[in-house]
């Protein structure tokens, strides 16, 4: 009985360790295949701590913005056609402002700059108007100096040809090629009457304190005509002798110069700001250049 025992306890230990080798061989063979992905999977992951090999980079090139393109200066069209009559409007800015007493030594002169007022856009637009906007009438530019020699002689005694008409106007036509040329400038004129100067355009007051005194706007506008091919003087001698008979034979104050006292600009330098004296000297110098256009504008 004993014996039987045994023997069924050495087979129940066989079993279990039959049993053991089968488990033992079973993990061994699920330790493999898992070792063999975890290669597998070490082999495809790059390693962490070897650097990643990579290929130099080009160095990039800046691009710089595009400069904004000028605007290419268009090329003022010249004009085309024979010129026959050539416009050269030379008033400028130049306003004087003349106060005159019973004395010479109450005489009160000044000069102010009245830029914007357009003085010689005006003159421009009335020979214009008055040839009917003839394409064969032009207006000459000119340097903003070029006149000075002209309004401000080196010597009054003896005159330099130099600092005449014919010569400035020579200076700056010299690829006009007009026929002829008209030249609107300045002149110093006198008080009807006495022997008081008054400077080109502006204004002057004259008389004793403020109750015999009066007060006017006055325009000494003079045209030249000048011959385009040889700059020789074409002489009007009945230009202004209609408007010299108007006045003369005139009763009362001629409405376009008449101003009243209190308008009388004082101090000369609130000119400039004055709207109502640029109408009215604007006024004053279109009526002077309506009188004497037509006998300069005639061809003969």
């Amino acid at each position: 009985m004993r014996r039987a025992r045994t023997s069924y306890s050495f087979r129940i230990q066989h079993h279990q360790l039959v049993f053991f080798r089968i488990m033992l061989r079973s993990f061994t063979a699920v330790v493999i295949l898992v070792s063999c992905f975890t290669a597998t999977g070490w082999a495809q992951a790059p390693s962490p701590t070897s650097p990643v090999a990579s290929t130099p980079s080009k160095p990039v090139t800046k691009k710089t913005a595009p400069k904004a393109k000028t605007a290419a200066k268009q090329p003022v069209a010249a004009a085309t056609g024979p010129c026959r009559l050539g416009v050269i409007s030379a008033l400028g800015d130049h306003f004087a402002v003349q106060k005159f007493g019973l004395t010479i030594f109450e005489t009160e002169e000044s000069a102010v700059t009245i830029e914007g007022w357009g003085l010689d856009d005006l003159v421009v637009a009335r020979i214009r108007a008055a040839t009917g906007s003839d394409p064969a009438v032009r207006r000459i530019s000119y340097p903003k100096a070029a006149f000075e020699p002209f309004y401000h002689p080196t010597s009054r005694f003896l005159p330099d040809p130099r600092e005449g008409l014919p010569a400035i106007v020579r200076s700056i036509t010299s690829a006009a090629n007009c026929e002829r040329y008209l030249v609107v400038t300045r002149f110093k004129g006198q008080v009807p009457g006495t022997k008081l100067t008054l400077d080109g355009i502006g204004a002057y007051s004259h008389g004793l304190g403020s109750l015999v005194r009066h007060s006017h706007l006055f325009a000494n506008v003079g045209l030249t005509l000048l011959d385009g091919s040889n700059y020789e003087t074409i002489s009007r001698p009945f230009a202004g002798l209609g408007t010299r008979l108007a006045e003369g034979l005139r009763l009362t104050e001629d409405p376009l110069t008449k101003l009243d006292n209190s308008l009388f600009p004082e101090p000369a330098t609130t000119v400039p700001g004055n709207a109502m004296l640029r109408e009215r000297t604007r006024a004053l110098v279109a009526a002077r250049l309506d009188q004497v256009l037509p006998n300069y504008l005639k061809n003969d």
